[in-house]
This record gives C-alpha cells, sequence and structure tokens, in this order.
C-alpha cells in the first residue's frame, strides 16, 4: 500500500554555521547541503525511509533547479507526480542556516502562495493514508476529497492557518498541530477534525478525541539538527496509520522524529535508518 502525499515542494539550501549571523554579518558556513525540502517533501521521504511507498504530488516545473528536486527525491526512492510539468518558473526555495551546537535554525523561504495550480482529477489506487500540506490549496483539497469518497483516511500537517482550512477541516481525520498553531472560531473538533494532535518540540504531544484525551513524553535526545524534525514527524505519522492506535502511533513518530533530529544535514538520517 501507498501514502499519498500532496503538497509542497521546495529546493532547500542549507548551510551549517558556528553562529547564526547577526542583521548585517557575514559568516564562512561548516557545511552546505541541497535537497528538496517542504512539508510534504520531508514528509514523503520519510516514508519511504521507513520501507513504505510513498507517493508525493506536488508542483516542480521545468526551471532547471527543479532538477535537483527530482533527483534527491529519486534517490530517496520517493515516486513524484508533477502536476505541472512544464510550469517554467523557478520551484519555491528555502535558504537555511543550521547553528552548529544545538541543530536550531534560521528558513527564509519563498512558498508557493502565488501559484494557482488547476486539478481536474486524482485517481490513485491502492492508498493507505493521504498526508495534505494545504500549501497548494487545490491540490489539498482535491487530495482530500478523494481520500474521503474512497474512505481512506486523511492527515493534516497544520503548521499555521491557511485560508484553506475552512474548507479542508471536514475533510481531515487527522490534524497534527505545532504548538503555534491557532484556528480562528471553532476548534478543531467543533470543525469535524476526528482526531487533534499538538507537538511542542522536546514537550510531551498532546492528543484529543471526542472520547478522550491524553500527552505522549518525548524521550530526552542530543539535538544536532532541527530541520524539517515536524514533518519527518508528520511522514511516520502518516505511514503509521492503519499500523498503530493512538498513543502507539504518537509514540511511534516521536522514535522517527528523533531519528531525524541526531543526525547532521537533510538525508544523513535517512542513511543511517538504513531502508534506501
Amino acid at each position: 500500500m501507498t501514502v499519498l502525499l500532496a503538497g509542497l515542494c521546495t529546493i532547500d539550501v542549507v548551510q551549517r554555521v558556528e553562529e547564526l549571523p547577526a542583521p548585517g554579518e557575514k559568516v564562512q558556513s561548516l557545511s552546505v547541503d541541497v535537497a528538496a525540502g517542504g512539508p510534504a517533501t520531508n514528509a514523503a521521504v520519510t516514508v519511504a525511509a521507513l520501507g513504505g511507498d510513498a507517493r508525493l504530488v506536488t508542483v516542480l516545473g521545468s526551471h532547471p533547479l527543479a532538477a535537483l528536486a527530482r533527483a534527491d527525491l529519486a534517490a530517496c526512492g520517493v515516486d513524484l507526480v508533477d502536476l505541472a510539468p512544464d510550469h517554467p518558473e523557478p520551484p519555491s526555495l528555502s535558504a537555511v542556516a543550521v547553528r552548529d551546537r544545538d541543530g536550531e535554525r534560521t528558513v527564509v523561504s519563498r512558498n508557493a502562495g502565488h501559484l494557482n495550480i488547476e486539478v481536474s482529477s486524482l485517481e490513485q489506487a491502492d492508498i493507505s493514508a493521504v498526508l495534505v500540506d494545504g500549501h497548494h490549496p487545490a491540490l489539498a483539497l482535491a487530495a482530500a476529497r478523494w481520500a474521503r469518497e474512497h474512505d481512506v483516511p486523511v492527515v493534516l500537517d497544520a503548521g499555521s492557518w491557511k485560508p484553506v482550512l475552512d474548507e479542508l477541516l471536514p475533510l481531515v481525520d487527522i490534524a497534527a498541530c505545532s504548538a503555534h498553531f491557532r484556528a480562528p472560531g471553532p476548534n478543531l473538533l467543533e470543525r469535524g477534525v476526528g482526531t487533534v494532535i499538538v507537538t511542542a518540540g522536546p514537550d510531551p504531544v498532546r492528543w484529543w478525541t471526542a472520547e478522550g484525551a491524553g500527552t505522549v513524553p518525548v524521550a530526552p535526545v542530543e539535538a544536532r539538527d532541527t530541520l524539517g524534525a515536524g514533518d519527518v514527524w508528520h511522514g511516520a505519522l502518516a505511514y503509521g496509520v492503519g499500523r498503530f492506535e493512538l498513543p502507539e502511533l504518537i509514540r511511534f513518530a516521536n522514535e522517527v522524529a528523533a531519528r531525524r533530529v541526531r543526525q547532521v544535514g537533510p538525508r544523513s538520517w535517512v542513511r543511517e535508518m538504513g531502508v534506501r
């Protein structure tokens, strides 16, 4: 069975530094990595690293920079579906600086909010779960509607509020939110979401359903690189849907994310997994 991941794909240029630069300051980096990034993309890499079949539906286009993402995703074992292969503009780009001593990072990015990609159909087969990140609104809605029609669970990576969520949330089974996520008006359970999960870095993960609530502790770990850790967590969650029940599902995602933050660089943790 395949996990379908629908959303953003960026090019991440990641430089590791001794200290994050102050405004107007120039620093030399310790290392440089270039990799595909973005919430749905990092989640897809995670599913593949865990031994699952990952299908990423996104927009990359024909710009030369897009070839970097295509090569990285192919090396990671991700099945890429580009909805606009002839789109000439550069793909979304993120410039990242990671502090060497504790893995803290700063990110400057241009995402896909300026794109208006239409999705006429989304016919899929043998899908165990769908993850959406809301960065391509039409794609997120098409994927979630398809999943609802075919009785496939939908996981939402809810990093921040987006206008599409008013329409998307009633189609979501599991909303995995950052601690900074805020929804205007009714809470997510009242909006029709079956399970709401809130992560907060090293603090316990909280969860709610209509029947109950609880927390799952996060094991202490020496963080070397936190870039994309939340995306990895969401990918592990989507992979685990149908394999684990709460709170074991959350505990599994916590363990995979811990592997990510212990490793330096966007792909070293994947090699450490030893699956691909």
